[in-house]
């Protein structure tokens, strides 16, 4: 495939109000400028925006693939989040207004967060913990996970989240690949009314792992628990007897911040590294622009800290820059569907970013719910973890943004760390399901398979020049770093793994991605995670795993499994197997769908037919089978499906 199919048209254009324009921290194509003038000086003039406790020697070194940005720079991120606020006079400032799903409500200030983090940071310390030792944390989505990931980056101690609705199995596979020494966890967390067990499915993870030393628990929901005495540490009693300051660690901008764990094709999870100075420069700068911050804003990111865009745009972004965030804990329709408008009417949220799932479900609700709240105290809205359709476009911004404020629709990765492409709101028109155009300072294409460079159509997104908050590689695996994201032109450009077409305007449409991870809910999920952990079950003899469209969550998993002899095609089993996914990953890998089949599709060489399997589970005419080993399992699966 030498590039991708460019099918839909949209050509709505929307423009930011005179009143939004008017009042807009960026009026004009000036930052534009700049950094088309000199990028590398341009991210050095973001970087100044930070304090630093020494200046860097070099803005950066490329040694393609592997970046270094600002040189000999020291920093500490959890200062640039907290004590610089202090100093400024803003400790009085809200820093944190959470609501748990169950109604408890806690907000902190500036000077409240910093107290907490620093007593945390003390408690680590005096468990043995230092700079370089890596830390994980597996909690509800409550004030003190933002306060573990900022106390482990004071002390220089580098923190890997784990999704609190991962299962044990993933969060044992995440400590063993980095072998962490402490485990940060709760009690549970609430979710629709039910206590996760936390605690509980942690015990279970530590007992396959040899490097957790020591284990804090916060106390969240009460709920009964086994504490393993000189492990287990409740944080209410750990922080009680330490000091209240503990000295920000200087950090080279270059020393690892976090490592998180995103899917790979291959069924083992990929430790994303990045670093401290061009990490949080990056966050800092496009929390600012894309979010046009103004001192009195409330924002809200309804991301989990468990995903890199509550690492990005929950609290290094918006913290650096002493915005007030809004955190809550559960579901968005519990106890009814219009949970989130009632916070948002509750605290007057002015900036409000979530996802293109979250969306449409709104959608499929109805439009009585967020009628029923008072919405007038929101100014933009944003998008992200995937395309977000033009249909839920318009919705979102009719029916929550009352037409009047502009959506910015997000692209970036994991790996990207911040922001890449996007429309600044200010000064961009907006196209109903188009990012937009590459920030300041990011150089994107798009490339033919050979690496040709489009001009507009489709083909593949690259980006093109180094950027200071790009990933710094995979956790303990060099190789697989260069093979996996600059492997396609021969090592030339970064491949971000999308199907992305550019129109004649320069704007970015992004069509899914090409590889082998599907995009389930916003969340990259590996077909071969899936795969193998439907195969763990003694039942399966072989899986192949396909993404469909799903109207909800953009994809849905569909598995075509082959049971071993001597089990049943029923319902039964395919709700034994879906729960075993749920157990092996967690509930966001579980597939909608189980089609039980004699045989799957193959090359001769052996690879699955994924095409052809979407083909099949959409009902879609199957394209061409001349490379198949044995033609007719395409049409025993065909009739397989309509059967279904």
């Amino acid at each position: 495939m030498s590039h991708v199919d460019d099918l839909l048209q949209e050509h709505r254009i929307f423009q930011p109000s005179p009143l939004f324009q008017q009042l807009a921290n960026i009026k004009n194509n000036s930052l534009y400028t700049q950094a088309q003038t000199d990028r590398v000086a341009f991210w050095e003039q973001c970087a100044k925006k930070l304090d630093w406790y020494a200046p860097w020697e070099k803005a950066l070194l490329w040694e393609r693939p592997f970046a270094k940005w600002f040189i000999g720079g020291k920093i500490n991120a959890s200062y640039n989040c907290l004590d610089r606020h202090i100093k400024s006079n803003l400790g009085n400032k809200t820093a944190i207004i959470w609501e748990g799903e169950n109604g408890d409500e806690k907000t902190y200030t500036y000077a409240e967060s910093y107290l907490e983090v620093n007593k945390l940071a003390n408690a680590i310390k005096g468990l043995g913990i230092k700079k370089g030792d890596r830390v994980a944390i597996y909690m509800p989505m409550t004030p003190e996970a933002a306060f573990a990931m900022l106390a482990c980056a004071r002390i220089g101690a580098i923190h890997t989240v784990v999704f609190g609705g991962f299962s044990a199995e993933a969060l044992r596979d995440r400590i063993n690949d980095a072998q962490a020494k402490l485990l940060i966890t709760a009690d549970g967390g609430y979710r629709r009314g039910n206590i996760l067990q936390l605690k509980n499915i942690a015990d279970n993870a530590i007992s396959q792992t040899s490097s957790i030393q020591d284990v804090i628990v916060i106390k969240r929901c009460g709920n009964e628990i086994v504490m393993k005495s000189g492990r287990d540490h409740w944080y209410h009693d750990i922080i009680k007897n330490v000091k209240n300051y503990c000295e920000p660690e200087p950090m080279d901008s270059e020393d690892v911040l976090f490592i998180l764990y995103t899917s790979g094709t291959t069924g083992k999870p990929k430790g994303i590294v990045h670093t401290t100075g061009g990490y949080l420069t990056g966050v800092n700068s496009t929390t600012q622009w894309v979010f046009d911050l103004k001192p009195n804003d409330i924002y809200w990111c309804t991301a989990d800290v468990g995903w890199v865009t509550g690492h990005s745009y929950t609290v290094y972004g918006p913290m650096s820059n002493a915005t007030t965030v809004v955190m809550y804990e559960g579901a968005p329709d519990f106890p009814q569907r219009n949970r989130f408008w009632k916070i948002i009417e509750k605290y007057k949220v002015t900036i409000f970013y979530t996802a293109p799932t979250a969306i449409r479900a709104f959608m499929k609700w109805g439009d009585q719910f967020p009628k029923g709240c008072n919405l007038g105290s929101l100014r933009l809205l944003g998008s992200v973890g995937e395309p977000i359709n033009p249909q839920a476009w318009i919705w979102y911004y009719e029916n929550i943004g009352a037409g009047k404020c502009p959506i910015v629709d997000t692209w970036w990765q994991t790996e990207t760390g911040a922001i890449m492409i996007t429309t600044l709101p200010g000064i961009t028109p907006m196209k109903p399901g188009s990012a937009g155009k590459p920030l300041p300072g990011i150089d994107a294409e798009i490339l033919t398979e050979e690496g040709e460079v489009l001009t507009h159509g489709g083909g593949f997104l690259s980006i093109t020049s180094p950027w200071p908050s790009m990933l710094r590689g995979i956790w303990g695996d060099p190789q697989r770093y260069k093979e996996t994201y600059w492997g396609k032109w021969q090592g030339k450009n970064y491949f971000a793994g999308d199907g992305t077409k550019k129109d004649r305007d320069g704007y970015f449409w992004f069509l899914g991605r090409v590889d082998d991870i599907m995009l389930v809910a916003g969340h990259n999920i590996s077909t071969a995670e899936v795969e193998s952990a439907l195969v763990d079950n003694q039942m399966v003899a072989e899986a192949a795993v396909v993404g469909v469209k799903d109207e909800i969550k953009g994809e849905a998993i569909a598995a075509f499994v082959i049971l071993k002899e001597g089990h049943k095609h029923d319902t039964n089993t395919e709700e034994i197997l879906k729960n075993h996914v749920s157990q092996k990953i967690g509930s966001l890998a579980r597939p909608s769908r189980i089609i039980f089949t004699a045989d799957v599709p193959k090359t001769r060489s052996g690879k699955i037919m994924r095409r052809l399997l979407k083909d099949i589970a959409e009902g879609r005419a199957l394209g061409d089978v001349t490379t198949l080993a044995d033609p007719h399992v395409i049409s025993a699966l065909k009739e397989k499906y309509q059967e279904g």
